[in-house]
């Protein structure tokens, strides 16, 4: 029996172990794709490989869905590093406006019971970084203790100085080719948050709601339905189908009638927006209140009148509702229609209701001038690589988004993906682009009486003020994999490693994030960000709920990894999860894969413990046809598993290993080995031995990218003269 290292005769205890192991990654200075070259552990023409981390936002700690992320990213990049190529992981954290900026109100108010205009805007925003920064690196510790090989070096923030002038660059850009336009129109406005938001930030919650049929007045023609009677007040016209048979001989017709005290001019036209087998048919439109009254505005020239303010109170010419919230002005409008015998029906209905996502108030649509990204505004593109756009052609930014996925530029996993993105495109309104709030980049943009001047700095000369909107957090993200490679610099970062390889995120984000970001870079760069996404789904509890502070059913990935180990979680996050495919884990889920890491450890233990004769270095001895089997079978797994591995088929990859290593190396081929191992005939033992450090050897290697706690460790236990890290060990390759 050969002599065991010390820590090889007791059983893997993890927590003494990650936190050291991957203190020796970060001194090796591997993860940072130069020093690789430097090294000779990597060649300097090696085809790059390249993912940036979709970066966490810095409002919290990390959750499940992140540790699926860390981890399918992590897989790729070790296998990719393995694999000889150029590898670099970009990590880096989000600023999340909103999310951040709402969370430390909120702090602040609950223990000083002050507002942000209270502390003003300097104070808050000091405040606000130092969460930002605190929690930042809380997250940078969680990401490392799961095993991430991030190029630390090269670590970003959404909010610095580098981003700041990527975004100042990018909006001025914009703005000098018209597609970054100030204007009036309807706007996501959030009365809790008082600020604007996207339509991918709203949340739609099912409610009980009223549907009231009823006149304006009693000789007004036409009955019209609605949740919200007290928008009705700022009603300019009613429309209805133009092949509406009901109302033919009312099209066109203009009407005085005061409403519930209020003096109203309405016009009935037609439009074929409008449903006619939804309530009466015809729809009393509310331009200031509604995103498609407004487009009916706009085609039929009709006046625009608001009655509801920013804080979701009536602001009508009306003493009885002047100053009322909405849901009061809503009782009293339809006791007044009971009153004047107006009020044909009232029923109730199951509604989607708006909310922000971040401070759960409910949404009102109301008219603000705003900045927009105008996304089918033609401009001329001076250089594209994507294919089905032309160099010098007019083209649109939401052509750019179809191109770069029609014209397979860039190939979503899985596939079936694509159909919910060019749905979500063809329907894509102009984007949003100006929040009122503090933290965040400010636009660049400064005003003097009636001049306007935009540019990367302030103006030199005094009576400038600057616009006191910040920039919607999506627009700085979405020139994450550029930005972080050093542009507007022509850096080298950027001439190698981009477009990046693989963009790796939740399905949840395709619209917010994966789509503005192919928007941006085909806009800036005229080429894609990535050539491929793949999409995971959510992380949810045994039961299949979605996990939730209510429910008390989270799981802490750090809890997981100090009390089952990293490698367990890892496993038990990747090991059969689908793309695209919400996923299911439990502490049994976890604890069964750490089992896993004690049969690798065990198995490790006896190989080594009888491979007194042989080492990584000793030559081929001659094989029996058994031995030749295995060689052959571990070979055929190993093409397996690349070949998983080169189509992103991780949950494949893992879980034959899995089962190749626990069934057929140590269930069957240690056991048939073990007889030769005891036995008299000494080419016969060395034959055995050999084999079982080869397959051995060739598993580590292998699950390293999925497990790399455990196997860097037994690595470094193996009897060899080379004790290079198995984090930069070549792929096996065994045809």
């Amino acid at each position: 029996m050969a002599d065991l290292p010390e820590k090889l005769s007791k059983p893997y205890d993890s927590t003494s172990t990650e936190a050291r192991i991957y203190e020796r990654w970060s001194e090796s200075g591997f993860f940072n794709p130069d020093t690789c070259i430097e090294k000779g552990v990597t060649k300097p023409d090696a085809e790059p490989y390249t993912i940036v981390l979709p970066p966490p936002n810095v409002t919290g700690i990390l959750h499940m869905g992140h540790a699926l992320m860390i981890t399918i990213q992590d897989v790729m990049i070790r296998y990719a590093r393995m694999s000889g190529k150029r590898t670099l992981w970009l990590p880096g954290t989000d600023h999340a406006a909103i999310a951040t900026q709402s969370k430390v109100e909120k702090d602040i108010y609950k223990k000083e019971g002050k507002s942000r205009h209270d502390l003003g805007r300097e104070e808050l925003l000091r405040r606000i970084e130092q969460f930002a920064q605190e929690s930042h690196d809380t997250i940078v510790s969680q990401i490392k203790s799961f095993g991430a090989s991030c190029d630390w070096s090269r670590e970003a923030f959404t909010l610095d100085a580098a981003r700041n002038r990527a975004v100042n660059t990018v909006f001025k850009k914009m703005y000098d080719d018209g597609l970054i336009v100030r204007k009036h129109r309807i706007v996501n406005w959030d009365p809790k948050g008082q600020t604007t938001i996207s339509d991918d930030e709203i949340v739609y919650e099912e409610r009980k709601a009223m549907m009231y049929t009823f006149k304006y007045s009693k000789d007004f023609p036409i009955a019209i339905s609605t949740t919200r009677p007290e928008t009705k007040v700022g009603d300019t016209a009613v429309a209805v189908h133009p092949d509406d048979a009901r109302y033919q001989q009312f099209v066109g017709k203009e009407y005085h009638v005061t409403f519930c005290g209020v003096p109203l001019h309405i016009k009935i036209i037609a439009d074929k927006e409008v449903d006619p087998a939804f309530g009466t048919g015809a729809l009393g439109v509310t331009p200031a209140h509604s995103q498609i009254d407004w487009e009916m505005s706009e085609r039929h020239n009709l006046p625009v009148i608001q009655v509801i303010n920013e804080f979701a109170k009536m602001m009508v010419d009306n003493d009885e509702l002047r100053g009322k919230k909405t849901t009061e002005a809503r009782e009293i409008i339809v006791q007044c229609l009971r009153d004047e015998n107006l009020l044909i029906k009232e029923e109730e209905i199951a509604q989607n209701i708006s909310t922000a996502e971040r401070t759960g108030g409910i949404v009102e649509p109301l008219p603000k001038l705003q900045w927009w990204v105008a996304v089918n505004k033609p401009f001329t593109i001076p250089h594209s690589e994507i294919s089905g756009i032309a160099s010098g052609s007019q083209t649109t930014l939401k052509e750019i988004m179809r191109a770069a996925v029609a014209e397979k530029g860039v190939g979503i996993i899985p596939e079936h993906f694509e159909k919910t993105y060019f749905h979500w495109i063809e329907n894509l309104r102009d984007w949003c682009i100006s929040r009122q709030i503090w933290y965040g980049h400010r636009i660049p943009v400064w005003y003097r009486d009636e001049e306007v001047y935009c540019g990367l700095e302030a103006p030199t000369d005094a009576g400038w003020e600057q616009d006191p909107d910040t920039l919607d957090t999506w627009f700085s993200s979405s020139l994450w994999t550029f930005s972080t490679l050093g542009w507007p610099d022509a850096t080298e970062d950027l001439k190698i490693y981009h477009p990046t390889n693989v963009l790796e995120t939740g399905y949840e984000i395709l619209f917010f994030w994966v789509a503005r970001m192919i928007l941006m870079t085909g806009y800036t760069l005229g080429t894609v960000p990535f050539r491929t996404v793949y999409l995971h789904g959510t992380v949810r509890d045994a039961q299949g709920r979605k996990m939730s502070k209510s429910l008390g059913n989270g799981i802490d990935p750090i809890e997981i990894a100090q009390k089952f180990g990293a490698d367990a979680g890892r496993m038990a996050l990747v090991v059969g999860n689908t793309p695209g495919t919400d996923s299911r884990i439990s502490e049994d889920k976890v604890k069964a894969y750490k089992h896993f890491s004690n049969k690798i450890w065990n198995a490790t233990r006896f190989v080594l413990a009888n491979a007194e004769d042989v080492t990584l270095d000793t030559p081929r001895p001659v094989l029996t046809p058994r031995d030749e089997a295995i060689m052959t079978e571990l070979a055929a797994a190993t093409v397996s598993v690349t070949t998983h591995l080169d189509n992103l088929r991780l949950h494949l990859a893992s879980e034959e290993l899995y089962h190749y290593f626990w069934h057929t190396f140590a269930d069957v081929i240690i056991e048939e080995m073990k007889p030769r191992l005891n036995g008299s005939d000494a080419d016969s033992k060395k034959a055995a031995q050999w084999v079982l450090l080869q397959v051995l050897t060739t598993n580590l290697k292998m699950l390293h990218p999925f497990i790399p706690f455990i196997t860097e460790e037994l690595w470094g236990m193996l009897p060899r003269e080379n004790k290079s890290l198995l984090i930069i060990e070549p792929w096996p390759n065994l045809q």
